[in-house]
């Protein structure tokens, strides 16, 4: 007598549930180690991921970036003093303050620029 229905496959080979658990934990293992210690590569793009503005990667110039952080702050304070003009109450309060604490930063930054180039001339 013949049955109509085929024998149920083997299951010796790789889907045995003995390979598929150490096949489960493998990739487990894998996503872990992924996570928790990704390749140099992915921690990079990742950082950069939320980044807007980035300074470009051969850019070692520490006086240089300085000197364009300064201008950068006259910048905002001039375009913030020009606007306290035009506007009036807690308004103008509020630009004077960006304005000043713009200046302060500035004075801060040119300190750095200064001991900065100080140090530069010692070495010479």
């Amino acid at each position: 007598m013949h049955k109509i229905t085929p024998n149920p496959p083997d299951n010796s080979g790789t889907d045995s549930p003995e390979a598929l658990d150490a096949e489960k934990m493998k990739e487990a293992a894998d996503r872990a180690f992924a996570h928790y210690f990704p390749p140099a590569e992915e921690k990079r793009s990742k950082r950069q991921k939320y980044q807007l503005f980035a300074v470009a990667e051969g850019i070692n110039d520490p006086e240089a970036m300085l000197a364009n952080a300064s201008e950068d702050l006259m910048s905002i304070s001039a375009i913030a003093a020009d606007l306290a003009d035009d506007v009036e109450g807690t308004r103008r309060s509020v630009v004077l303050a960006i304005s000043r604490l713009s200046d302060g930063v500035q004075l801060l930054v040119e300190r750095v620029l200064d001991h900065h180039q100080a140090m530069a001339e010692a070495k010479v």
